[in-house]
């Protein structure tokens, strides 16, 4: 006999099993967030809001983005947008609700590798940064690292918002490296 239980939606922040963990097929537990409003920088002006939102919910499939959006749900200055409006600044943009997986804690790079990094820069202004990548370090975690360069830059720097690769070295490979600040200084470099 099976006892009813009153069933509660999940609020804000609030952790729920997936469906798939109440089959027995592993508990994966997911994490839903609340709406967001963001205000559209500089950084962001002219970035599509698929790319923006992608951006924005990491780790969430694609699917799940462009449903989101399809549906009308992510609002634009409070109104409905396509996959492909660009964005301006001052824009404000209506982010839902969406359930994601909980990351498990990363590793998070030493101070010494932080220090050896930021001592390896050899240029920096208010759109890049060029960093002499020593041999033997990646540029990106993956692939059994648990991190690379940019990564370490991310940890040392938690101010900056926006640090991406322009280009890639191999990880045996030395040189210089140069990462991005601004959306519009990878734009840039891209087009």
């Amino acid at each position: 006999m099976a006892s009813a239980r009153k069933r509660t939606p999940p609020g804000p922040q609030a952790e729920s099993t997936s469906p798939a963990g109440r089959s027995g097929a592993g508990a994966a537990t997911e994490v839903r967030s609340e709406i967001r409003w963001v205000t559209i920088t500089d950084d962001n002006h002219g970035q599509r809001v698929d790319n923006f939102l992608l951006a924005q919910l990491r780790g969430v499939p694609k699917s799940v983005v462009y449903r989101i959006v399809r549906k009308g749900e992510v609002r634009v200055n409070k109104g409905r947008v396509r996959p492909d409006t660009r964005l301006n600044a001052g824009d404000q943009v209506r982010i839902p609700p969406v359930a994601r997986k909980a990351r498990p804690a990363g590793v998070v790079p030493g101070t010494r590798v932080q220090g050896v990094m930021e001592g390896a820069v050899v240029f920096e202004n208010e759109h890049m940064l060029v960093v002499n990548k020593p041999a033997g370090i990646a540029v990106h975690g993956g692939s059994g690292l648990s991190f690379g360069l940019i990564e370490v830059l991310r940890a040392a720097r938690p101010q900056t918002h926006f640090l991406e690769l322009v280009h890639r070295l191999d990880r045996d490979t030395s040189g210089l490296v140069m990462i991005a600040k601004k959306s519009l200084g990878l734009a840039f470099f891209a087009g």
